[in-house]
């Protein structure tokens, strides 16, 4: 029996690159203004569902400005936390370090002290908002092409329907795919595409698909 090399290798590190902005195009423009120094405002809060994309917008801003002050899942953060992050916040209004800071809600909702919950707010604050269908559709089809794959639509819409909608996992998807259709030198055909996501599903490597095959 052929032993299929089906392990997702490591995603490539955040940039403002591989960001698709989807409706959120004016919070990318603000981060990336924040990291390069040209925003006037020192503190950006961004906030939103899993998988809406403000962890990697700020592992991208990280990347680009390694002075910047970022916080991820406020909402997590216990007492010494909170205080460093309402210091960084007062300091960076005093022309210090920029903050940038990500959490699940708006800051009023968030479960910390009330004086951090107000300073979160006095910056620019963005909800990110997730994509449609079509706008992952789009980018499949363009990451697909990237890699020398052709994605036809109903192979697009196995994905879309039967995993998870959020990109690192439809990505995840689509690195498997890659990576059979080169050792079977295949097409990727619906067919295809099915043998090789329920051998990675059988190996854990990918979550189990919704629905029925």
């Amino acid at each position: 029996m052929q032993q299929l090399p089906l392990e997702i290798s490591s995603p490539a590190e955040p940039d403002f690159g591989s960001f698709v902005p989807g409706a959120n195009g004016e919070a990318l423009a603000r981060v990336r203004s924040l990291a390069d120094g040209t925003l006037a405002e020192t503190i950006v809060y961004l906030w939103g569902d899993p998988g809406s994309g403000r962890s990697h917008l700020l592992r991208a801003a990280a990347r680009a400005n390694a002075g910047l002050v970022v916080a991820d899942d406020v909402e997590r953060l216990g007492a010494d936390g909170q205080q460093a992050l309402f210091i960084a916040i007062n300091a960076a209004r005093e022309g210090n370090a920029a903050v940038l800071a990500a959490g699940a809600a708006a800051p009023v909702a968030l479960p910390l002290r009330e004086d951090l919950r107000s300073r979160l707010g006095w910056g620019l604050v963005y909800q990110l908002r997730p994509l449609g269908d079509a706008e992952k559709a789009q980018h499949l089809r363009a990451e697909g092409e990237r890699r020398g794959l052709k994605l036809g639509d109903d192979v697009v819409g196995f994905l879309l329907t039967r995993f998870p909608r959020d990109l690192p996992s439809l990505r995840g998807a689509l690195e498997v795919l890659d990576r059979y259709s080169l050792i079977k030198q295949r097409a990727l055909t619906l067919p295809l595409v099915r043998e090789a996501l329920a051998a990675a599903q059988q190996s854990a490597e990918l979550p189990r698909q919704r629905g029925g095959r």
